[in-house]
């Protein structure tokens, strides 16, 4: 008789979870072997949340990670893009509240003439999903198949969807109960999650947004370090270029939290307008996708580039480009009006003279999601129509009476416990803060010794 094969022997997902439960390292075949099962439906729900909170409270080492990144990116097909003469590059952010930059950044790349096949996620948590934002406007298909993928990436330069039934569909899975189970902020899992399907594009190099602050999963920038580190030797390791930039979120980026208000102002910064803070985000971002796509011989030089793609219109062109080929309704990139709208707003005024301190950024997307505009529930659909709208920033000076913010509601309840918490995550005092950070606080990776 033959004797069976390691990668044929019994598997018990129980004893992977203790295994990690009492922090032993797990072997490849382990960490495959409960990946594949769990994408087959051959392990419950309830055994793999519990399999994914001992992650987060007992870590992974690297090999663990390489590992878990290896299996997730080959539960599915890997995309071969070679037929494509341009470099492919794509961006992720690790994710904030109000962080719509994936969508300012595709069309702008593309329009430089790289190519950028962007798979993304749902909202996560706190924070809003580059999906959720895209399925906003009306029509927008992001469950294209592969094959159609392909064709809109080869017309306009630019595709978005989501992880579809050939790409990654072990971290489409995992990511969806990753949202629902408290286990959202491992390093290792948001590292293995990103790189899966990143990787399964069939990219040439990627520039990773890693958050850091109130509003970020990184709540500390030695974290945040740590998972940027993490990411660019996962990509470096896997044969591709990655860079990463630590950005903060200790309040939210740009002035619009919602869907569709997001996908207002993605619309305004294409125009060359829009809130500062967003705009030169994603400039920068840009300057790092346009020089490592090949197109620009520097970081800067890239910058520039995209300030002129942006005033030339071609960017906004290349966006409403993409939105028609998936299906989207392009009347609404030439007037946002035609969005969906909710029913109903109030307005949140400042209790005082003073200057705004800090937001507890973390508390507003959570009032984001209470209003509807997020999951709470893995079941939960998301109302693409309400959100809230900042009219004052970190810093700013404030008077009695004067506007905070507009909460755009469809349920008075949701709106009532949204504004609580609102209420509660500013802070206003008598001079001006003494420490504003920077919006770009470091460059990590190989990369970044070029620019």
């Amino acid at each position: 008789m033959n004797p069976t094969p390691a990668s044929t022997q019994t598997f018990r997902a129980i004893d992977v979870i203790r295994k990690k439960r009492d922090g032993v390292e797990l072997s490849r075949d382990e960490i495959e072997s409960l990946v594949n099962g769990y994408t087959r439906d051959d392990i419950p729900d309830y055994q793999i949340s519990a399999w994914l909170m001992a992650v987060v409270l007992r870590g992974m080492t690297r090999a663990e990670t390489a590992a878990l990144t290896d299996a997730m990116l080959r539960s599915g097909e890997v995309l071969d893009l070679s037929s494509l003469p341009s470099k492919k590059v794509d961006k992720h952010s690790t994710g904030g509240v109000g962080d719509k930059t994936s969508l300012v950044l595709a069309p702008l790349a593309a329009a430089a003439g790289v190519a950028v096949p962007m798979i993304s996620g749902r909202g996560l948590g706190h924070t809003g999903g580059t999906l959720d934002k895209l399925e906003a406007i009306p029509g927008f298909n992001v469950n294209l198949p592969v094959s159609e993928f392909r064709r809109v990436l080869e017309t306009c330069g630019c595709a978005m969807i989501g992880q579809t039934a050939e790409i990654a569909p072990a971290d489409r899975k995992l990511y969806a109960m990753r949202d629902v189970t408290g286990t959202v902020e491992s390093p290792y899992l948001i590292c293995a999650s990103i790189m899966s399907k990143k990787l399964a594009e069939g990219i040439d190099a990627l520039v990773l947004d890693v958050k850091t602050g109130s509003g970020a999963f990184m709540k500390s920038e030695k974290d945040a370090i740590f998972l940027a580190e993490l990411m660019v030797e996962t990509g470096e390791r896997m044969g591709k270029q990655a860079v990463a930039l630590i950005t903060d979120m200790d309040q939210p980026l740009g002035n619009m939290i919602g869907n569709a208000l997001e996908v207002v102002e993605v619309v305004d910064v294409l125009r060359g307008e829009g809130p500062a803070d967003l705009r030169l985000l994603c400039i920068e971002l840009a300057g790092w996708m346009l020089y490592m796509g090949g197109v620009s011989d520097t970081v800067a030089g890239g910058k520039k580039q995209s300030e002129k793609l942006i005033a030339s219109g071609k960017a906004l062109d290349k966006f409403r480009q993409m939105v028609e080929l998936q299906g989207g309704d392009p009347r609404t990139i030439d007037d946002p009006i035609k969005l969906p709208q909710a029913n109903s707003t109030v307005t949140i005024a400042s209790p005082r003279n003073g200057y705004l301190a800090s937001m507890q950024c973390e508390e507003i997307g959570t009032a984001c999601v209470i209003l509807g505009g997020g999951r709470e529930r893995k079941e939960d659909s998301v109302d693409p129509t309400v959100g809230i709208v900042l009219h004052k920033k970190v810093g700013d000076v404030v008077s009695r009476g004067e506007a905070l913010a507009t909460i755009h509601y469809n349920a008075e309840a949701r709106a009532a416990s949204a504004r609580q918490l609102l209420e509660k995550s500013y802070q206003i005092q008598d001079s001006p803060p003494l420490d504003k950070r920077p919006l770009i606080h470091r460059v990590i990776g190989k990369a970044g010794d070029k620019n």
